[in-house]
């Protein structure tokens, strides 16, 4: 429960009409203060809490009735002190002129904040509160040094801004405050949490943590603090499980649900952004509990605080890290510190109290100090003495402190020594110094009243007698370029559970190359499946989220994660069905070379001449070629051999069909000219047989032609047929020229076949016309059964068909009017005789 309001200024009219000012409610005395001839103010939460008391309404609210006494401001307090006591000192800053100060004690209580705050501004001085004072004095000092706390800060500022008071601030980070429409005289010494957020982001990226839980303190610095972590976190591919919050004062039901959100989560790293006063209460619980193993990623507001590691017994935060303010040194300081005399000195109930509670004592006629066994003399020594007020590891944040005041000195010596043209806004002075310390550290604001945001990685490391070192394993500057702002030296870090191993925190594991992510319903993107790359496709990076698909010409590997070169595919002589294609083609040849042979050596026999030896010959010499024709489908398609196996094949059959064809003719009209009357062996005499095969062949050779000048047959690429090859075949062209081909070829075998089926029971005893009935049959169905084979067929086995086509035709011509003819001639030369081929051989016996 916050106090009351705070005291306001009443301000009023007198007859002249110039407003004077009263007070209402009462005055606030400040804890600490000393006479100067100008007086800087300070806020600090000498206690951490407050007694809670019921308001009636019925009467004025009490006065706020602190509690906890809270060394670490008293040290904040005292480095301020220091600091003025120094520059009082020095003769070449702020010469003849001293400092004084007024130190209030917030309590931690926001309305406390404003109502010292006003003090601060308006003076305490009943006396000239009631007199008639104008309202537009001066303001009571100059500066407000504090409040350690961002949401104090932000409600002093909001009250003080209009009345152009600067305001330093030594630990309040929020980056609300940034914000100088709202709060114009806000500055402080210590990096915005934009940049920590940010920071502390990316440190949680760089471990691959990408499945994390996230406490905060329920306040502006926490709650603004998780907001821009959460939303650089988004960016950068991380996902929070659970984002709680809670205060310090919160019923202990509130803080017992965060410890079951814990224990029934699956991430192993927890952000904590809190302050170190929460940390203490949250730690005190997870040690209850005893909620070991998690790896802990911490704000400045407690990753470097020693008496956080002093209660962590259990060892919860082992191996935590964080970012804190860069290690610093004052001269001096730490000494001052230790003399306590310019307390003893001052004689009122907070140096009574702090005195008590520092050395476990009571003075006289005090009841402070409950339970102390001595009495206090107020000239006791700190030697040996062992506590937070005795421990320097907020080394930093005193520096801040330090550098604060210094700033307001520096800002003053160039106000008091500038000309009337000078602008007299202790402001905007403050607002464009640059100096460096004594120690090095160089002081100047950006125009957000914020400097230069440099962060040191602290890792926890456990030592013996359960004590803590805060190691520096890193640093991270946002004045450097995005990919160089971290530093990190990872082997040195000691993990949660005292490990070596960086921990593993993630919702689902990465997916490898090869797969692509598949987010899972109703869960963050963090959550997903890893699916195969489908077929074509590859992704050749981690938690890919897409496939890529590959050229063309290129298929994936088998693990789907690199596009390679396809086999290109063809019909070639080193494999097995090349191999075989080629020895049948050449075994016809030579079987066509054979029958040649014999028939040259036999030329002058009657079953040799009888069947016109010059068309014989012609017809072996095509078949030959139609055998060798085959060979061009074989190996891989180049721009000649496209155009030459189709129109080889083309030629080179009507070549063989027009001698067929012709001996078909002679065979009909030779039976047709032993008619009574009949002269038409005139017209089929050699000469005309010969310009018949020509003529024939001719009109092939114009198709060809013209299908080769149009759009003549090229090698192609064939991507869609297979896969995962590359089909290297020959296209067409024209579609119409190759159809031609084979219809002319079709119509030319149709026409011998009705020849030869007429011609068929002519009464030779040797019918040459029956057996090329026979071959033609065979070439008709064959090339019937070819074209749905070689139109379905893929690839190269379309190839295959058309070159076995070629060779089952070819074959079946020689065979069928070659064969017996070369049985008569070679194993039954008694039949080859002119009597028997006209059918006059020797009557047979009963």
């Amino acid at each position: 429960m916050e106090p009351p309001v705070p005291t306001l200024p009443r301000v009023s009219f007198s007859g002249s009409e110039e407003p004077v000012c009263g007070y209402r409610g009462d005055p606030e005395s400040p804890q600490l203060s000393k006479d100067g001839d100008i007086l800087l103010g300070g806020i600090f939460s000498f206690h951490s809490s407050w007694k809670n008391q019921k308001d009636t309404y019925m009467q004025q609210p009490q006065p706020l009735q602190c509690t906890s006494l809270n060394f670490r401001d008293f040290q904040f307090a005292q480095a301020m002190l220091f600091a003025i006591e120094e520059i009082n000192k020095s003769s070449d800053l702020l010469p003849g002129i001293s400092l004084g100060y007024i130190l209030y004690d917030s309590c931690g209580s926001i309305a406390r904040s404003v109502k010292v705050a006003l003090s601060l501004a308006n003076g305490n001085d009943v006396e000239s509160a009631l007199s008639k004072e104008t309202c537009l004095r001066p303001a009571q000092v100059q500066v407000i040094m504090g409040e350690t706390s961002s949401s104090p800060c932000m409600a002093i500022a909001t009250v003080i801004g209009p009345l152009n008071i600067p305001m330093i601030s030594h630990f309040a980070t929020c980056a609300c405050l940034s914000d100088k429409t709202k709060y114009p005289s806000f500055l402080r010494t210590i990096p915005s949490d934009y940049h920590q957020s940010r920071a502390l982001a990316h440190l949680v990226k760089h471990f691959g943590w990408t499945w994390v839980g996230a406490i905060r303190t329920n306040d502006d610095y926490g709650n603004n603090g998780m907001a821009t972590f959460t939303e650089t976190a988004q960016q950068l591919g991380i996902c929070l499980e659970y984002s709680v919050s809670f205060f310090r004062t919160d019923p202990a039901e509130k803080i017992q649900n965060i410890i079951e959100v814990i224990k029934s989560s699956t991430s192993k790293v927890i952000v904590a952004f809190l302050s170190h006063m929460d940390m203490d209460v949250l730690i005190h619980e997870l040690s209850h509990h005893n909620l070991t193993g998690y790896q802990w990623v911490g704000s400045e507001g407690w990753i470097f605080d020693s008496q956080t590691a002093a209660l962590d017994r259990y060892h919860i935060l082992d191996g935590a890290i964080g970012l804190s303010i860069p290690k610093a040194h004052v001269t001096g300081l730490k000494e001052f510190m230790m003399d306590l005399k310019q307390l003893n000195s001052s004689g009122n109930e907070i140096f009574i109290e702090f005195w008590e509670t520092l050395f476990n004592c009571r003075f006289k006629q005090s009841e402070s100090s409950a339970g102390a066994d001595r009495e206090c003399t107020g000239h006791e020594d700190l030697t040996g003495v062992q506590n937070s007020f005795t421990d320097m590891s907020l080394m930093p944040i005193f520096n801040n402190v330090y550098k604060g005041v210094y700033a307001v000195a520096h800002a003053l010596h160039k106000l008091l020594n500038c000309d009337k043209t000078c602008n007299n806004s202790i402001l905007q002075h403050i607002k464009k110094i640059n100096f460096k310390t004594k120690e090095g550290d160089e002081v100047h604001f950006n125009e957000d009243g914020d400097p230069p945001a440099r962060y040191e990685i602290i890792n926890w490391q456990p030592r013996e007698n359960d004590a803590v070192d805060f190691v520096t394993v890193g640093l991270h500057d946002a004045s450097l370029p995005p990919d160089k702002q971290l530093d990190l030296q990872s082997d040195s870090i000691i993990w949660a559970k005292n490990s070596q191993q960086v921990p593993v925190s993630v919702c689902s594991e990465k997916c490898p190359p090869g797969t692509r992510k598949v987010l899972q319903k109703g869960k963050p993107v963090c959550c997903y499946d890893c699916v195969q790359c489908a077929d074509g496709e590859i992704s050749n990076t981690t938690d890919s989220f897409t496939c890529v698909r590959c050229d063309p010409e290129f298929w994936p590997n088998e693990r789907r994660d690199a596009c390679i070169k396809k086999e290109a595919v063809f019909l070639s002589y080193e494999e097995i069905m090349g191999a075989l294609l080629t020895a049948a083609s050449l075994f016809g040849t030579c079987m066509t070379a054979a029958v040649a042979f014999i028939f040259f050596r036999y030329r002058k026999t009657p079953i040799v001449r009888a069947n016109n030896s010059e068309l014989s010959f012609l017809l072996l010499f095509s078949l030959t070629l139609c055998f060798l024709c085959s060979l061009t489908f074989i190996g891989r398609p180049s721009e000649w051999s496209c155009m030459l196996r189709h129109t080889a094949f083309g030629i080179t059959f009507v070549l063989c069909i027009s001698c067929v064809l012709g001996k078909t003719m002679v065979v009909l009209m030779a039976f047709r000219s032993t008619l009574p009357g009949s002269n038409v062996m005139k017209w089929f005499g050699p000469a005309q047989q010969r310009l018949s095969v020509l003529g024939f062949t001719l009109i092939q050779v114009i198709i060809c032609v013209l299908w080769l000048t149009i759009s003549p047959p090229f090698p192609f690429k064939n991507f869609k047929e297979l896969k995962d090859k590359i089909i290297l075949e020959c296209a067409l062209g024209s579609p119409v020229g190759f159809w031609a081909v084979l219809g002319y070829i079709g119509l030319l075998a149709i026409l011998c076949f009705i020849f030869a089926f007429l011609a068929r029971k002519l009464p030779d005893n040797f019918n040459e016309a029956k057996f090329i009935t026979f071959s033609m049959l065979i070439f008709c169905a064959v090339w019937i059964t070819f074209i749905p084979a070689y139109v379905s067929s893929p690839g190269k086995f379309s190839v295959a068909v058309e070159i076995f086509a070629i060779l089952a035709s070819s074959f079946g011509l020689l065979i069928c009017i070659f064969v017996p003819k070369c049985y008569v001639i070679l194993l039954k030369p008694e039949k080859n005789t002119k009597k028997n081929m006209m059918g006059k051989g020797a009557p047979k016996s009963n």
